[in-house]
């Protein structure tokens, strides 16, 4: 497996056509006084929809995002983004923080300076991990599987490979943590990685 660096860069003209696709919407009629017993209550999600045609900067995520170090690599057979900060500490414990699904790697990020740097945030430099957090495949910006069969499971193992390149961390144990939000679940967040001990 061979680990690139990547650079999220989306074409304005990609922009556009969200821009106008979010203008010409067709919004269905609202139950007079249903707020959020029906689901998502129609005003509010208008006035999100709005935020995302004339105010919402991307370019400026995209710089905020770019900003971390972002890879990509090929994993079985799929092009994997990721995030890889290495720990700040005598001996950092590499580990992977997986997303829910439906969501995207930017749950994770708040996380990353307490993990990648105890120290900064009043905790022990001992404690430092090396932190990867990748992208499910069809999520952000990795590859959308093209054939059924993409399960927890399949996630899990795909995960392991990542983790266990030597030109991405180059050394074991590793700790994980993650869930797979599904609504075929009732439990809703199905585990899909878990602790390995040292």
């Amino acid at each position: 497996m061979n680990s690139q660096p990547y650079t999220i860069h989306i074409e304005d003209h990609v922009l556009d056509d969200l821009r106008d696709r979010l203008a010409r919407t067709r919004w269905p009629d609202a139950v007079d006084g249903a707020g959020w017993d029906y689901g998502a209550n129609l005003d509010y999600v208008r006035e999100l929809a709005e935020y995302w045609r004339t105010g919402f900067d991307w370019h400026a995520q995209e710089a905020r995002l770019n900003s971390l170090p972002n890879y990509q690599a090929e994993v079985g057979g799929l092009g994997i983004h990721f995030i890889h900060v290495r720990g700040n500490g005598p001996d950092p414990l590499p580990i992977v923080l997986t997303h829910g699904w439906p969501s995207t790697f930017l749950e994770e990020l708040e996380m990353l300076p307490l993990l990648s740097d105890p120290a900064a945030h009043r905790g022990d430099a001992a404690d430092a991990f090396d932190v990867v957090i990748p992208s499910l495949p069809g999520y952000g910006f990795s590859d959308r599987p093209s054939e059924k069969g993409m399960s927890a499971k399949r996630t899990a193992a795909l995960w392991s490979e990542l983790m266990r390149d030597s030109a991405t961390l180059g050394s074991w144990p590793t700790g994980a943590t993650g869930a797979l939000r599904s609504p075929r679940n009732s439990a809703w967040g199905t585990p899909i990685t878990s602790p390995r001990s040292t």
